[in-house]
């Protein structure tokens, strides 16, 4: 049974389509990176995979249970199982609170084993950290306790929602390392969000591209470097090079509230025929296990 499964979820917010009908699904021990501009909707769609934020439709089932039918203590008994790391953990941990009452209280919530001390081992800091707050500590720091606030209550699925964008690169490193020495450790799955093709290519064993809203290919993270979709292919060659200039995807994203007739890409596509501007393509599966979204693929 896969850990993750979603299937045609979808987000609007009146007109505007932030997540557009998409499907996925994510194995035990297996990573699946999420890619894609600022504002394509990969947020959007982590937030509902966690419960954060209702669907317009679809479902999202976590070990085969459909986390938005449950509620009361069904829910909180399937919640433990899957975890999210923030983007910004200074906005995530409470500034108040000393690092030891951040980690016990899902400790508590949970009725699990376990001290704050060893969770803080377990991500390579200090036991006597217990005792700071969050300010007191360095960005790659406090990663590394929202990542340990997420193990602790022993969770099967981590979305990770840009963890290392705000990092340095040697702490980006660093950050990466730890998040596959723990799915080794403890068999994790996750679901790791990025703009860095770079980061998503170490880390994962699937890609999945997005671009408003829907997938455009999704498939192994061989794609990243065989891309077929004109997009993948602008992505990948937008990726900094040493001692070149860093490239930019030409031309703005649509307005979301009025998407393009066709293929939603189409007006920024290099490639572009007028088969592209008046029918939207086909989802097909190109390859075993390489899907596209793209009359040329």
């Amino acid at each position: 049974m896969n850990v993750l499964e979603v299937d045609n979820l979808a987000r609007h917010f009146g007109a505007v389509r932030a997540v557009d009908g998409v499907s996925l699904s994510i194995a035990a021990r297996e990573t699946v990176g999420l890619v894609g501009e600022s504002g394509c909707g990969k947020s959007t769609f982590a937030r509902m995979v966690m419960r954060l934020a209702r669907p317009t439709a679809g479902t999202v089932r976590i070990d085969g249970q459909d986390v938005w039918q449950l509620e009361g203590k069904a829910l909180r008994d399937v919640r433990r199982h899957f975890q999210m790391v923030f983007q910004d953990p200074m906005a995530s941990l409470n500034p108040r609170l000393k690092l030891g009452a951040v980690l016990q209280e899902p400790l508590s919530l949970h009725g699990l084993p376990g001290t704050p001390a060893e969770l803080l081992h377990q991500v390579g800091l200090p036991t006597e950290f217990v005792d700071r707050y969050p300010h007191q500590l360095s960005g790659g720091q406090r990663q590394r306790v929202g990542l340990a606030r997420a193990l602790a209550t022993g969770p099967r699925l981590v979305v990770a929602d840009e963890p290392v964008s705000a990092l340095d690169v040697s702490v980006q490193a660093q950050i990466v390392n730890l998040l596959q020495d723990l799915q080794t450790e403890r068999g994790l799955s996750y679901l790791f969000i990025s703009h860095d093709l770079h980061v998503v290519r170490h880390l994962s064993s699937r890609v999945a591209v997005m671009y408003l809203g829907a997938w455009m290919e999704l498939g192994p993270v061989s794609l990243v470097d065989r891309p077929l979709h004109p997009y993948t292919q602008a992505l990948v060659e937008a990726r900094p090079k040493p001692g070149t200039a860093t490239p930019s995807l030409k031309g703005d994203p649509p307005n979301a509230a009025a998407m393009p007739s066709g293929c939603r890409f189409h007006p920024r596509c290099p490639r572009r025929i007028e088969r592209c501007s008046q029918e939207a393509p086909a989802w097909r599966e190109v390859e075993p296990g390489h899907w596209v979204s793209c009359h040329l693929a």
